[in-house]
Parts: structure tokens; sequence; C-alpha cells
């Protein structure tokens, strides 16, 4: 635990980067030029992405070459023509972590890329989440309760088939995470809405209208803590409220905390489990190094049942129903939590910086839209209403060519919408608010 161990100044770090609030010169001609890629290349291509350093800090988190970006082979960098600008998904523009490419690097060298172990007595990847949950989170466990998945949408999808009958109600909290919703319809249950409340200037759990959803017969409650797309990080009370309620009434809770470690300044994630004990609770949290670390192409999750019996029966699914699990996703995973403390912290600083940047943006670009900067995660979830469009998400696409998540697939509540990622550089987010708001005058 070497990486967590060691203090990181972070407001340091947010005062040395906070110059880079003010966009560089020509980024904004590139809207009035048509947006061609060739136009954000010559301005964004200056910025050479700098390696991480040797201590394992990321380096310039602002030095971002965005022809380089383009050549990446992932879903983000893939789906749309080379003359969009992709926010859609939530994946960092940043360098991998030090620690994890090194580790990564070797497995290949040494052609280690076999089969991997994710039953038995393997203990690699507990260990390594275990200690960094007692050392992060305050979360006390035991290596032998952390079970590995590939994703965890498989982890949903497993605990519902296995608490759960077919047409059994399961609660969400919607604007929601698109594969929440899937995972409910594949597995044939009911989806039950519990939307999320606005109190003063955020968002907060219904806890009322959840009580009478537990009540009128759900079978399992999905929490989403911290919350994707709104970046709602619920309080101890919210918590043990909701978990009373969910042991009064029998309802299994699935706890999806991957956004955890991104919990920025001002805010403090509690871990549902440890609240459990007292209630008696069904409960699963999953979680995983992906978004944090920015690897989720790895395909390495962990589930830690608090229920022994929940335990038991995802011990007994057949090894096929677990697999998908990659060598390298458990490994990378591995080093993240061991490792990769100081590239966290840098970060987190930058990220803080960054939700600030897209409010200021917003304000002076964009004045109608509406934007809470989230308490958590890298996402900003725009309330793009008061543009009185048929369909943002569309309209910034084809006039602006800048790809961003639509509201309208993670809900009812989400329509009007609009999702982005703010894990880039601020040139990088700059040239997004400008696409977006060239594409509405």
């Amino acid at each position: 635990m070497a990486g967590m161990a060691e203090p990181v100044d972070v407001n340091a770090a947010d005062r040395a980067t906070d110059h880079t609030y003010r966009a560089p010169h020509g980024v904004t001609d590139a809207v009035d030029h048509g947006c061609a890629a060739e136009a954000a290349d010559r301005t964004l291509g200056a910025f050479q992405q700098v390696p991480d350093g040797t201590a394992g800090g990321p380096g310039d988190l602002d030095a971002l070459d965005l022809a380089a970006l383009h050549r990446r082979t992932s879903a983000k960098w893939r789906l749309y023509p080379p003359d969009v600008l992709p926010t859609f998904v939530a994946e960092m523009d940043y360098p991998l972590a030090a620690p994890i490419r090194r580790a990564l690097h070797a497995m290949v060298d040494a052609g280690d890329l076999g089969y991997p172990t994710v039953v038995g007595d393997y203990r690699r990847l507990p260990e390594a989440f275990v200690a960094w949950a007692a050392a992060s989170l305050g979360w006390r466990l035991d290596p032998a309760d952390v079970l590995m998945l590939p994703d965890v949408t498989a982890g949903i999808e497993l605990a519902l088939q296995v608490g759960t009958a077919p047409g059994d109600g399961v609660v969400v909290n919607t604007p929601i995470y698109p594969p929440f919703l899937g995972a409910v319809a594949d597995t044939g249950r009911t989806l039950v809405d519990s939307p999320l409340a606005r109190a003063g200037a955020g968002y907060v759990l219904d806890l009322d209208d959840l009580a009478r959803r537990f009540a009128a017969g759900a079978r399992a409650y999905l929490l989403c803590n911290p919350h994707n797309p709104t970046g709602l990080v619920a309080t101890p009370a919210e918590l043990a409220r909701v978990l009373a309620l969910a042991a009064e009434h029998g309802v299994l809770v699935v706890a999806d905390e991957i956004h955890a470690p991104l919990t920025l300044p001002g805010a403090r994630h509690t871990v549902a489990a440890t609240l459990a004990e007292a209630t008696g609770v069904r409960l699963l949290t999953l979680t995983s190094a992906s978004k944090t670390w920015n690897i989720p192409g790895l395909k390495c999750a962990v589930a830690v049942p608090a229920d022994p019996v929940l335990r038991a029966a995802l011990a007994d699914l057949p090894v096929r129903d677990r697999l998908g699990v990659s060598i390298l996703g458990i490994e990378a995973s591995a080093v993240a939590f061991e490792q990769g403390g100081r590239w966290l912290a840098a970060v987190l600083a930058h990220l803080d910086r960054n939700r600030r940047l897209l409010a200021d943006l917003l304000a002076a670009r964009l004045p109608e839209i509406g934007y809470l900067p989230p308490q958590a995660t890298y996402l900003g979830w725009l309330d793009c209403r008061p543009l009185g469009l048929a369909d943002p998400a569309e309209r910034f696409l084809a006039a602006g060519r800048v790809a961003v998540g639509d509201g309208a697939t993670f809900g009812p509540a989400g329509v009007g919408f609009v999702r982005v990622s703010f894990a880039t550089s601020a040139a990088i987010l700059t040239e997004i608010v400008d696409r977006m708001a060239a594409a509405v005058r």
C-alpha cells in the first residue's frame, strides 16, 4: 500500500494547474471553421501527452494530444467519424498509471496471457482489494469474502438471478446508468422506478418513495452510490435509512460503488456494507478498479456479499457464469489498488478543477443549461431543457460534431439532459463546450 500511505497535497496540485482555466489561443476559432478534425488537431495537437513519472504520478494531465487520442481503438474513439469530439462514455483521456503499465508490459513480455484463476484459493486481487478498502474506505474485510467477476453489470445480473424470481420488482433511481435498466429487463424482472428528488442545489434519494416501493412488494433495489449520472454521494443517514427499510421489507440491496474512489473534495463516501450488519439486510457490494484507473477493457470486478446465504448462492453458480475475467485485468486491478494512490490523488485534483471549469465554461457560453457540479465521478449531468430542443444530443452531434451521452437512455427522468465526461484536458473540455454552444446559436 505504498501508494496509498504517502500523503499528497491535493490542494497544492490544484493550485499548480489553476492557470489552465484559460483556454489555449485558437480553441474557440476551431468551432467557427466547421469543427473539422484537422482544426481540432491543429489547436490541441500542440500539447504532447506526457507519460507518468517514475514516482507513479500521471504527468501533466492538461498535456493531451488529440490526434494521439483519436488513434486509440476503444469505442469512445471509433464509434464516430474523426471530426467528432467524443464525450459520451465514462472513459478518461489521461495516460495510464505507470505501475499498471509496467505490470501489463511485464506480463506480455513473459507471455503470461493464459487462462485466469477466478475460483478456489487465488488471493492476489482479493488481498490487494481488502488492504486498499481498509486504508481508503475504512472497510474491514476478509479476502475470502471477495469474489471476482468480469464487470459490475455481470454482478448485478447474477445477484438478480440468485436473489429474486422472474417478474419480481427491482427498484432503480432514475436517471440511472443505462445498463441498470438493461440488467432488469435481461433477467426477466420488472422495473420499478423511484426517481431521485431535487433538494436545494442538488439531488437526494427520495426515502419516502423508496419506502412505498419496498412496501408495495419490490424484491430488490439497485443502489448506485456514488450515483451515475448525477454524481450524488448518499449520506450515512440516508444509507442507514435505506438499509433499514430494505431489511424491514425483505428487499435485496445490490450496491454499485464503482465510483467510490472518485469522490471529490467536499464529499465523503460511506460504504453501505459498513452500516449493514446492524440491520440484517441482504446486501451485495460491487466495485472495480476499471472506472477509477481507466482500465474497463481489461474486464475485472469484485463482489462482496454481506449475507452468507447470498455468498453461498453466488459461489455455487456454475463456473461458466463467472467466466470473462481477464488475467490482465486481475493483475492490473491488484496493482491499481496497491500502487495507484499517487496517480489517483493527482487525477482527483484535476477532476475537482475540471468540474469547476465546466461550470465556468457553461456560464459563459451556454448559461441556459443547468449544471450541478457532481460530488463524485468525472461526469457532468447537463439540463438542456431550457434550450427547447427535441433531442439535444442529436443537435450537438449533427451541428456541433460533439458526441454526448443522450439523457433519454438514462430513463424518463433523463429526457432533455445530456451527460459529458470532464476527465480530459482543459483545452479539450473547452472545445467540447464551444462546439455545443455553436450548435445552438
